[in-house]
C-alpha cells in the first residue's frame, strides 16, 4: 500500500509528489499523458516562449526609438516551435529525473477512484492511504453553430506553422483569453476580443481592467465587451462571425480562438466517492484542500477559481502535508494572478471593491510609471502600481500592477501581504535605483501620504 497516490502528473500533481516523498511517504503518481500537464505542453510554457517572440518583434520594431536601425523583421513559425518543443521537452525531462530521484513511482494509465483507499489504473487496482486528486483542466468548447469549422483553441495556437491575419477571440476575458488575444496581436494579426462580460479581466481590479483596455487600443485590438458570439458561418474567403451584444454585428475572420477551461472530472469516478462539486464544475475542497470525503485530496485546476499553475503547485505542497499528517492550511488570499501581455499583469490580494464589500474603509496608493526612471529609460511607462490598504491600521490588503516587469513585482506583494506588511513599512524600505521595484516603494509612500515624486493632495 502507498501512503499517497497522486492522479495527474501536472504542476500540482509533481509538487504533491515530491513533497510527499520529502516527507517519508511511500509514493506514486498516475499519468495518462506526459509529464508536465497541460502547462509545460501547450500552456504556460509553450505561450511564453511564443510572448517571447512576440515581444522580441515589438522590440525591434521600435528599436529606432533607441538609436537602433535594423531590417524589416521576418517570423520564423517552424524555428519558435522549434524552440518551444525544445524547451518544453528539457522541462519534462528534469520533472522525470526528479520523480526518480526522489523515488517516486511513475505509472503510465488512466485512473479511476473506487473509494478513498482504492484506485483503478486500466483494470489494475493500488491501494492508498490517501489520494490527491490532480488532473487539472481541458478546453471548454461552447455549443456554437458553425464554430467547428472555424475553430482554433489554445491547444493547437503553439503548433501552428501560419498566423492566420484576422481572428475573433471569444470567451469570458479571463487571463487565458486576453493573454492569446495579446499574444497574436503581437505577432502581427488582426484581432477582435469578444466577451460577455461588462469589462476585461471582470474579477480583477477595475483599475486595472481601464489600464490594460487603454493600452490594447492604443495596440490595435479590439475589445467588444457584453457581447455575445450567435454563430459562425462559411464565407467566400474564411468566416463570417456574427455577435450581438448592444447592437448586432458581423466580422470576417480567419479563425475563432477559444481558450477556456473546464475541470477534468469525468471519468475519475468522483460520483461513486460521493466527492462533492460545486456549480461551476469543481471539486470542492476546505482550507486543507480535503474534498468531502476524508483522505482525498484535490488541488489545481480540478477544484475550478484561478486557472494556474502556481497555485497548483503551491496547493500540491499543502496538500501532500497534510496526506503524511500536517495541519497545513492553504493561503487562498496569497495567491497572485498574473498576465503576460503588454504592458503585464501582477495583483494579490483583495481589489479595492473587494475590500470596500467586506467592509474596510480604504487608503489608495497609486505610482504611475511614467515617473519610474527605469521605466523611462526604457520606454516602458504605460502603467501604475495600486495598492489597497486598511486606513485603521494601514496593514496592505492588496497590490494590483500593471507595466512592465509587474509578473516579477507580484511575487515581492504576495511577501508583503504574507508578513502583514503595512504601507508605512513598505514606504521606509530602500530599493536600487534605478528599477522598477521602486514603483512599489512609491505607492507605499503615496498611501502614508508623503510621495517625494507626486505633486502634494
Amino acid at each position: 500500500m502507498y501512503d499517497v497516490v497522486v492522479i495527474g502528473c501536472g504542476p500540482g500533481g509533481y509538487a504533491a509528489a515530491i513533497r510527499a516523498s520529502q516527507l517519508g511517504g511511500k509514493v506514486a503518481v498516475v499519468e495518462a499523458g506526459d509529464v508536465g500537464g497541460t502547462c509545460v505542453n501547450r500552456g504556460c510554457i509553450p505561450s511564453k516562449v511564443w510572448l517571447k517572440a512576440a515581444s522580441m518583434l515589438g522590440s525591434i520594431q521600435r528599436s529606432a526609438e533607441f538609436g537602433i536601425k535594423v531590417a524589416k523583421p521576418k517570423i520564423d513559425l517552424e524555428a519558435i516551435v522549434e524552440r518551444k518543443n525544445t524547451v518544453a521537452g528539457e522541462i519534462r525531462m528534469g520533472m522525470e529525473a526528479l520523480l526518480q530521484n526522489n523515488q517516486v513511482e511513475k505509472i503510465s494509465g488512466r485512473a479511476e477512484v473506487k473509494n478513498a483507499r482504492e484506485i483503478k489504473v486500466d483494470g489494475n487496482t493500488i491501494e492508498a492511504k490517501s489520494i490527491v486528486l490532480a488532473t487539472g483542466s481541458s478546453l471548454d468548447i461552447p455549443d456554437i453553430p458553425g464554430l467547428k469549422d472555424a475553430l482554433l483553441t489554445s491547444d493547437d495556437l503553439f503548433d501552428l506553422n501560419s498566423l492566420p491575419s484576422k481572428v475573433l477571440v471569444w470567451g469570458q476575458a479571463g487571463h487565458l483569453d486576453i493573454e492569446m488575444a495579446a499574444l497574436l496581436t503581437g505577432m502581427g494579426s488582426t484581432v477582435y476580443l469578444a466577451t460577455s462580460q461588462p469589462r476585461l479581466l471582470s474579477m480583477e481590479d477595475h483599475d486595472i481592467s481601464q489600464r490594460l483596455g487603454q493600452a490594447f487600443r492604443e495596440q490595435g485590438l479590439k475589445v467588444m465587451a457584453r457581447t455575445n458570439l450567435e454563430s459562425v458561418e462559411k464565407a467566400q474567403k474564411g468566416f463570417v462571425a456574427r455577435l450581438k451584444g448592444r447592437k448586432e454585428q458581423t466580422l470576417e475572420i480567419d479563425k475563432v480562438l477559444i481558450a477556456g477551461r473546464k475541470p477534468n472530472i469525468d471519468g475519475l469516478g468522483l460520483a461513486q466517492t460521493g466527492i462533492k462539486i460545486s456549480e461551476s464544475g469543481g471539486v470542492v475542497v476546505d482550507d486543507h484542500l480535503q474534498t468531502s470525503v476524508k483522505g482525498i485530496y484535490a488541488i489545481g485546476d480540478l477544484t475550478g477559481g484561478w486557472m494556474n499553475s502556481h497555485a497548483a503547485s503551491g496547493m500540491g505542497v499543502t496538500a501532500a502535508e497534510n496526506a503524511m499528517g500536517q495541519n497545513a492550511l492553504f493561503p487562498f488570499h496569497l495567491v497572485p494572478r498574473v498576465l503576460w501581455t503588454t504592458p503585464q499583469v501582477g495583483s494579490v490580494g483583495l481589489t479595492e471593491e473587494e475590500a470596500e464589500k467586506k467592509g474596510f474603509e480604504v487608503d489608495i496608493g497609486d505610482f504611475p510609471y511614467p515617473i519610474n526612471g527605469l521605466a523611462m529609460c526604457y520606454g516602458e511607462v504605460d502603467g501604475s502600481v495600486k495598492i489597497v490598504s486598511d486606513s485603521e491600521t494601514a496593514e496592505i490588503l492588496g497590490i494590483h500592477i500593471v507595466g512592465a516587469n509587474a509578473t516579477e513585482l507580484v511575487g515581492e506583494s504576495v511577501m508583503a501581504l504574507q508578513l502583514e506588511c503595512t504601507t508605512d513599512e513598505l514606504a521606509h524600505s530602500i530599493r536600487p535605483h534605478p528599477t522598477f521595484s521602486e514603483g512599489l516603494m512609491d505607492a507605499g509612500r503615496d498611501s502614508a501620504g508623503w510621495a517625494l515624486y507626486l505633486p502634494r493632495k
